[in-house]
């Protein structure tokens, strides 16, 4: 969202404080600012945020790599707050950025009611990441019970989360990769069966020994680059590879003959294509969000910054520093 008339906003309206850039670039560009308020059109909301979510595409997002929007402009795809009219506690997907702010435009699609039992924190931090996980396990990687399963960035927003649902939807196995000791030990208190360091230079042999005889049945992918290589020739016969992510910046490609060899499956999954079913989406949201109220799915909330705190963030992120999600309290600045 840009904060200007031509992108949707009301020169002439309130003013609210957000997280801004005036230009692509680092995470020096962000400035806390006062710039005008959204303005909601036909099928859409406007929600007074609480917290705004951090997401690792947010990091392309600035430098223009993944969308360009209009400068200046305000980031962010995911926020939690009370929805103008009736008051009502929500969570948003911002398919159009906008969250790191005081106020937030949103499609009322991509718009959830938030039940009593979770609270604004669990909330953010499972429908952007919680909907990808469940949906990349269920939809794309048609997870079956009893199968062997295996998470990169299992540390990360997404990642410890599908670790949890992975053993929430009976899986037999779940191996989780991640790259220091602490976030090894942090995946294995959710319940990884085996922790391993994806740089380890056997790690093709680790996950088979890791695995049920015959090798991985669904690798659940996060980073993209070489690790993809490993997850092909650690599968099983009739194993998927599932890309959900590709922040290792190297593309790997595969011959129809070696997934062949396999009988091997390479899939890739979106969630903007579970957004574009409302019912889906609204489906997955109830579902994570009855799971969070049970004490069955528990989201990580590694920290909490301040609008001033948003470049901070997004460099302790690219740095993978993080474990779990990062929230932005819009009414903070310092």
């Amino acid at each position: 969202m840009s904060p200007d008339a031509a992108s949707g906003v009301d020169p002439g309206g309130g003013g609210m404080r957000a997280a801004v850039i005036h230009r692509y670039g680092g995470p020096e560009e962000f400035r806390a600012e006062t710039v005008p308020e959204p303005v909601a059109g036909p099928g859409q909301v406007l929600i007074d945020v609480t917290l705004a979510g951090l997401n690792y595409a947010d990091l392309h997002c600035r430098t223009g790599e993944y969308a360009r929007y209009p400068l200046p402009a305000v980031l962010g795809a995911d926020v939690v707050g009370r929805r103008r009219g009736d008051g009502r506690r929500v969570a948003a997907l911002l398919r159009s950025g906008g969250g790191y702010a005081q106020v937030a435009r949103a499609e009322a699609a991509h718009t959830v009611e938030l039940p009593d039992g979770v609270d604004d924190e669990q909330a953010l931090a499972l429908l952007e990441q919680g909907a990808t996980a469940y949906a990349a396990l269920t939809l794309a990687g048609r997870l079956r019970p009893g199968e062997t399963v295996a998470v990169t960035a299992a540390a990360g927003g997404v990642g410890h989360l599908a670790v949890q649902l992975a053993r929430e939807l009976g899986a037999g196995r779940v191996l989780a990769l991640a790259s220091t000791p602490a976030k090894r030990e942090f995946v294995r208190a959710l319940g990884a069966d085996r922790t391993l360091d994806p740089g380890d230079p056997e790690l093709a042999e680790r996950l088979a020994a890791g695995s049920e005889p015959g090798g991985v049945d669904l690798f659940v992918d996060l980073v993209g680059g070489r690790v993809l290589r490993v997850g092909l020739d650690a599968l099983a016969p009739f194993g998927r590879l599932l890309s959900v992510g590709s922040r290792g910046g190297v593309e790997e490609s595969f011959s129809v003959d070696e997934l062949a060899d396999r009988s091997a499956g390479l899939v890739g999954f979106w969630l903007q294509h579970v957004l574009a079913d409302r019912v889906l989406f609204a489906g997955i949201a109830e579902r994570l969000f009855r799971l969070a109220a049970d004490g069955r799915l528990v989201a990580r909330i590694d920290r909490t910054v301040p609008l001033s705190g948003v470049a901070g963030a997004h460099r302790a992120l690219a740095r993978r520093e993080t474990m779990g999600k990062v929230l932005v309290d819009v009414h903070r600045e310092d």
